[in-house]
């Protein structure tokens, strides 16, 4: 009887292991699932709406342009600057012609949440830097992976890329010219003259932060541009004119 009943104990404990082991391969699967959804899903989702909005915005400031074309026509290596908008309100949108045709951003006010993983944003500017155009360090940031993706590639730069910059004043393309990688806590990527807090600013720059590795944040990869043009809005920069009427 004592025979009986272990072997009943033996084959429901195994019974027992077998049920916990199934759920644990169920619950592994369905954060395989998940992961797949946030990271690809969600971040193709984000990217399309992104792209979306970012055209709509670029399309307005031209579509506006005739109303309120300047009687001077600017000064290509004295750009306008403007005044930085209130947290989350977007006033620039970005075009990098190495990271794809379809790639446009809007960039906002800030970088919490609610400007790097908005649908309708996808990059955020520094307060406190300088804005496009302006001398000094015009400093933004991205994702580099989920929710759009902004700066998913960053590290295919090569010098020279142009770093195309369109707000309701025109065009200010920047070139590429170099990138490094930093800890999180080195924040002086971002000053006027990056990493040196003491300089006066003598050019105008272009700073582009976001996470390293992919799918990670130990360290932030830096990209930096300097400026080379402006042009009114309806003198795009030849990389940029094609994409136009996509």
């Amino acid at each position: 009887m004592r025979g009986k009943t272990a072997h009943v104990e033996v084959m429901l404990r195994n019974r027992i292991l077998t049920i916990v082991s199934e759920l644990l391969l169920t619950a592994g699967v369905l954060v395989l699932l998940f992961l797949g959804w946030k990271l690809w899903w969600q971040d193709s989702v984000a990217a399309n709406q992104q792209t979306a909005a970012a055209s709509s915005q670029s399309k307005e400031w031209i579509d506006d342009y005739d109303h309120r074309k300047p009687a001077v026509p600017p000064d290509r290596y004295n750009p306008p600057v403007g005044v930085a908008p209130a947290a989350g309100t977007g006033f620039a949108v970005l075009y990098v012609p190495r990271f794809g045709d379809d790639y446009r951003r809007n960039i906002a006010e800030g970088f919490g949440d609610q400007v790097l993983n908005s649908f309708d944003l996808g990059i955020g500017h520094y307060p406190g830097t300088q804005m496009p155009g302006e001398l000094g360090n015009f400093a933004v940031a991205g994702h580099r992976s989920a929710y759009g993706g902004a700066m998913h590639w960053i590290d295919k730069l090569q010098p020279g890329d142009p770093i195309i910059v369109q707000t309701a004043d025109g065009w200010y393309t920047y070139r590429f010219r170099s990138s490094e990688l930093v800890e999180p806590t080195e924040v002086e990527v971002v000053l006027p003259v990056p990493r040196q807090p003491d300089a006066e600013p003598t050019k105008r720059t272009i700073t582009l932060i976001t996470c390293h590795p992919l799918y990670s944040s130990d360290e932030r990869w830096v990209a930096y541009g300097e400026f080379e043009s402006f042009a009114s809005l309806d003198k795009p920069p030849a990389e940029v004119a094609p994409l136009l009427n996509q």
